[in-house]
């Protein structure tokens, strides 16, 4: 009967787990069960590959690479030997019986005289007694579970191949295999008994029929290649992650799961320092049309990363990884200048100490290249010997450690215009290497890891922010690590949906329009007013100056900052009532009469420059003011939004602070308050804290300053994917910050963040269109009324309020009817299909600069405007 039920099964799946996941019993229960379901749900028979497990082989490298004192090694041994022996216990497996065999062998080897030695044959096959262990538990605990399970020996199926150029190290060490077998390989394969199968990661046999190890990652490898061999229906890498993701999930929580990927592109993402795939596991598959998996043992119900041939092609950054340990060796002589083999010699000599050469720079008279951190340059002594060979050429000077930041994707060049952000973080450390792959499939910055700390989350959110990672494409980014981890928080329905009523009747007066909710605009204020550490709350009244707003804002407790006479006289206007104190004037450029328009008015004015003392000293004779400082960086969702930095107009350099305040003597004016805003939409909580800290460190100076503005620009969730800003987090630091300088009263003026959820614009509309392939809604206003998606490629969720509740929907184009290209008030949203002439659009999220910045180009109306009260 069995022999009837292998030849019907010939499909294999491969299923491999890693040492934390043969480390405890209920683990091997999982293995257990995902091997009997893939069974019967692919109707397949399962090859189970298996590591040692956890920390065995680091263990066993030790013991291999020696040498150890007699006492010490004795006491390693019997501690590996103890280990298994109680996890056979634990298994309620006798260890007499189950590891009888595999222990004689250990200790052969120890008495083994190569042992004095250590040859490297020798010490393969040390190392190759972890996996070896760990599969023979394994299959016996499987068996007395009920399962079909046998046991088979890695090297009697992997042939290790010798490559060209290899190193004696890597010929046993780290070898690759054969993965070109033919039917009858398949066949006496299959002819083994059981049903499922269970071998051994990271060990093949060496060509003089010893044993040979693949590397670190190895057992990744081994399952490729038995994959490759068997042509399995797919190869699933089980491991304690839920797959692949755009960045490292420990260092940037938001990094999303790339649920789908080509074998190209994760080639290159594995290359660059992702650890849950070991890159050399790809080829094998690709190679031969194997689809891959990454799945979690803990987690097997999650989809997993999926890696195939077929991964639709999207353009753009799929991931942002790190590779810590990079040594950078710089070349240089002006003897290479045009002179033939010049580069030939070089690399023949990294090639003499087996080093391989990552990444590549060259001028006239340098050539740079990066290695990565491997086992035979971390194990060896090569790097120096390595510098005294290339001396003899050229002047040689290695820079270590290095951190190698990648940003991998389809189509990077064609990406280059969005990654402005990308290139203005970088511009503010030191780079060492820039180098984009030939295959346009990655871009590598090289800089000092000290530099590289903590600047992860910040390139993955500009990433993100900019669109050059599309993380709104379902086909390949999956949810967040933090969804993953915590869950999805649930957001309440914005407010527009419950009002959607209202808001078709106020449409059907005529669109555009704006409608703006004032209890969203007071829960934000309340919001923020609670924060015990701030004494005075801002609005800035640019992002939106409707009186209603002010009057509520107003009452709420908030003064009102200005940046022109035309605000101030709004202000002053629209609240009369309001104590002139409590209004701030914080100009940029504004011409003399603004400066005395505003001191005449009572408010408090801001100065950002030494030039308008000097030219204007009667204006701000005997006056008491304010100073605003460039603290020398900005931050942002945007280059166009950030505020601070040498590219930026505002503020007064730190460097002329104490020129400024000689000339403010000068002229008896007194400076009471320092403020420094450096950017808007800044994601990082502890972005104020640190503005307050730089502050208060220089208000000793002036010796008359009562008062600190650390600016706004608290960010808002535009995005579906976006999180709530963690004013929990905001608070506790102002709260710490202010109780180390508790002297000084701290002052906030957000404006974004008060009105952005708070308003929406209504438009129309006007037709629906098809352009090769491309769906287009046109609507009756575009960056007339709402500028941000044209000036700041930002996003804004868009909704047709009139079918609401259509479920058949489509990615659409929503643009506008002004006579520019970039009239689009958002890409790829999706709308009903049944989208029609006269359908009901909502913007959402409009309340921030967006009426204050509409215009009547093309002599278009300005949008009307409403008010819930």
């Amino acid at each position: 009967m069995r022999t009837c039920v292998v030849a019907q099964a010939q499909r294999w799946v491969v299923l491999k787990f890693g040492g934390t996941s043969v480390s405890r019993r209920n683990r091997w229960d999982t293995i257990g069960a995902l091997a009997a379901k893939r069974m019967a749900e692919d109707d397949a028979r399962v090859l189970v590959v298996v590591s040692a497990l956890s920390g065995v082989t680091n263990e066993l490298q030790v013991i291999a690479s020696g040498p150890l004192e007699a006492g010490e090694l004795a006491t390693r041994i019997d501690a590996l030997v103890q280990r298994h022996r109680a996890f056979c216990v634990e298994l309620d497996l006798d260890p007499d019986v189950v590891l009888a065999e595999r222990l004689a062998a250990l200790d052969a080897l120890l008495d083994d005289p190569r042992a004095h030695t250590r040859p490297l044959d020798w010490q393969a096959e040390v190392l190759a007694q972890g996996e070896l262990l760990s599969s023979t538990i394994g299959a016996a605990y499987l068996r007395t579970q009920g399962l079909d399970f046998g046991w088979c020996d890695a090297r009697d199926w992997l042939d290790a191949i010798a490559l060209p150029n290899q190193g004696e190290w890597a010929t046993r060490l780290a070898v690759n295999c054969r993965i070109d077998a033919d039917a009858a390989f398949r066949t006496r394969f299959a002819a083994q008994p059981a049903r499922m199968l269970l071998t051994q990661g990271f060990i093949a046999r060496h060509g003089d029929g010893g044993t040979a190890v693949l590397g670190r990652g190895g057992s990744d490898t081994s399952a490729a290649y038995f994959g490759a061999l068997l042509r399995a229906a797919r190869v699933e890498i089980w491991t304690d992650v839920p797959g692949m993701f755009s960045a490292n999930p420990r260092e940037v929580p938001d990094a999303r799961l790339l649920a789908r990927l080509d074998y190209a592109e994760a080639q290159e993402i594995a290359t660059t320092g992702a650890k849950v795939l070991h890159p050399r596991s790809i080829g094998p598959c690709r190679d031969a049309g194997v689809p891959m998996a990454i799945l979690d043992t803990e987690r097997p119900d999650l989809p997993g990363t999926r890696i195939d041939g077929s991964a639709a092609t999207v353009p753009g950054v799929k991931a942002i990884s790190r590779r810590n340990g990079i040594v950078l060796v710089s070349m240089e002589s002006i003897g290479m200048w045009q002179q033939v083999g010049f580069l030939a010699d070089i690399f023949e000599r990294f090639r003499r100490h087996g080093l391989s050469v990552d990444l590549i720079g060259s001028s006239e008279t340098n050539v740079t290249v990066s290695l990565d951190p491997s086992e035979n340059l971390v194990t060896t002594n090569v790097l120096e010997a390595l510098s005294a060979d290339l001396a003899q050429v050229c002047r040689v000077k290695v820079f270590t450690p290095c951190a190698a930041i990648t940003l991998v994707g389809r189509g990077m060049r064609s990406l280059l215009h969005r990654l402005s952000d990308i290139w203005a973080t970088f511009g503010r450390e030191r780079v060492h290497l820039i180098s984009q792959s030939s295959n346009d499939l990655n871009l590598t910055f090289v800089i000092d890891e000290a530099d590289a700390d903590g600047l992860l989350p910040q390139l993955h959110a500009e990433l993100v922010r900019s669109g050059a990672m599309p993380v709104l494409d379902a086909s390949v980014f999956g949810p967040s690590w933090r969804e993953i981890a915590h869950g999805k928080p649930e957001r309440p329905a914005p407010w527009w949906a419950v009002q959607r009523d209202r808001l078709l009747e106020m449409a059907a007066a005529g669109t555009p329009r704006y409608v703006y909710d004032l209890d969203t605009v007071r829960a934000r204020a309340r919001a923020l007013a609670a924060t015990s550490a701030v004494d005075r709350c801002y609005y800035a009244i640019k992002a939106n100056p409707h009186p209603a707003i002010l009057q509520a804002l107003a009452t709420e407790g908030f003064g009102l900052e200005c940046v022109s006479l035309g605000e101030l006289e709004r202000v002053f206007d629209a609240v009369p009532d309001l104590p002139a104190s409590r209004v701030l004037f914080t100009p940029s450029f504004a011409p003399r009469r603004e400066y005395e328009a505003a001191f005449d008015l009572g408010a408090t004015v801001t100065i950002d420059n030494i030039e308008a003392l000097q030219r204007w000293p009667g204006v701000f004779r005997g006056r008491t003011a304010w100073l605003r400082l460039d603290l020398g960086h900005g931050e942002g969702h945007h280059e166009k939004v950030r505020t601070g930095g040498v590219a930026a107009k505002f503020g007064l350099p730190v460097a002329r602070f104490d020129a400024f305040l000689q000339a403010a003597r000068a002229v008896d004016l007194r400076i009471t308050g320092l403020h420094a805003h450096l950017g808007s939409g800044i994601d990082d909580p502890t972005h104020w804290r640190g503005v307050y800290a730089e502050l208060a460190g220089l208000a000793d100076a002036v010796g008359t300053v009562e008062t600190i503005d650390i600016g706004g620009g608290l960010p808002v969730p535009y995005t579906p994917d976006a999180q709530d800003f963690d004013l929990a987090l905001w608070r506790d630091g102002l709260a710490g910050i202010k109780a180390a300088y508790p002297r000084f009263g701290l002052v906030i003026e957000p404006g974004r963040y008060l009105v952005a959820e708070a308003g929406v614009l209504l438009v129309s509309v006007t037709q629906v269109v098809e352009k090769d392939g491309i769906r287009r809604v046109g609507a009756d206003a575009g960056m007339n009324a709402l500028l941000r998606p044209a000036m700041y490629e930002a996003y804004h969720g868009i909704h047709n309020l009139t079918r609401l509740e259509d479920a058949d929907i489509a990615a659409f184009d929503v643009v506008g009817p002004v006579c520019e290209t970039g009239d689009v008030l958002g890409r790829d949203r999706l709308l009903p299909i049944a989208t029609t002439e006269g359908d009901v659009l909502l913007v959402a999220d409009a309340g921030a600069y967006g009426m204050a910045m509409a215009n009547t180009y093309n002599l278009r109306a300005l949008p009307a405007q409403d008010v819930l009260a």
